[in-house]
């Protein structure tokens, strides 16, 4: 038997359609010319997202209530604050500073590659993000989202299961007729284990420009692509135009 047409796209978001480490970089630089302030940003934004996964393990270990991928990085926020000795700030420029997270720039084939796999798919985001950072983004970037899809919906992370069942779920789907698309492999296999299908995007300038690339085994996962608007060309045969 031929294997099910994909009917939802569901995508990672940070690193995978934007550039979060550039956008961050941006913002900082911005902010130390506005304050007068002497920091590697760089750094800084590495340290603000390499945060993020032990933050949401204190909420699986239940040392912090279910909280918000916004309040999560304001955690961080506050801390790197004094370790890279930052001072001088007042609560709305933190406020601010916070929500660049909101104002993340897509990856230049981001916007291009969605609109064509949207012709053909719904595209959907499932991403650890808050509903109201992701609407936020897509409004700032141009990203033309068919529907805004968190993990804040089941109170869970990626990869923790609930979320991954949340788009079949809720399009009334098999598993099989939904692809996960991101940029990173344990993403992926997590949702190749609930039987979702997958594409693995390359984006080798996620962490910088020096950070080494690995390589992506044959056969790894359904589709390998090198940005969004190969993907498009790579999954031009596979979907079902129009309602089911």
């Amino acid at each position: 038997m031929s294997e099910p047409a994909v009917h939802v796209l569901a995508f990672d978001v940070f690193g995978t359609v934007v550039d979060w480490r550039s956008s961050i970089i941006a913002e900082g630089q911005s902010l130390a010319t506005a304050k007068g302030l002497s920091v590697d940003w760089a750094k800084f934004a590495d340290a603000w997202r390499a945060g993020y996964g032990p933050a949401m393990e204190r909420v699986r270990r239940g040392e912090l209530p279910w909280t918000k991928l916004d309040a999560l990085h304001r955690l961080i926020l506050d801390q790197l604050l004094v370790r890279f000795g930052i001072e001088g700030l007042g609560e709305q420029e933190k406020v601010r500073l916070n929500r660049a997270w909101h104002r993340l720039r897509p990856w230049p084939d981001s916007v291009a590659g969605l609109e064509r796999l949207r012709r053909r798919f719904v595209v959907t985001t499932l991403s650890n993000g808050n509903v109201a950072l992701l609407t936020e983004m897509a409004k700032h970037a141009g990203l033309p989202w068919d529907c805004i899809l968190s993990a804040e919906l089941v109170r869970h992370y990626k990869p923790d299961p609930e979320v991954y069942r949340l788009v079949p779920e809720l399009f009334d789907l098999r598993p099989e007729q939904v692809m996960m698309v991101a940029a990173h492999e344990a993403d992926l296999q997590a949702a190749k284990q609930l039987g979702l299908r997958t594409a693995f995007v390359h984006r080798p300038l996620e962490y910088g420009p020096q950070t080494p690339v690995p390589s992506v085994p044959a056969g790894r996962f359904d589709y390998v692509a090198e940005d969004l608007v190969d993907l498009a060309a790579r999954l031009g045969s596979i979907g079902r135009p129009g309602p089911r």
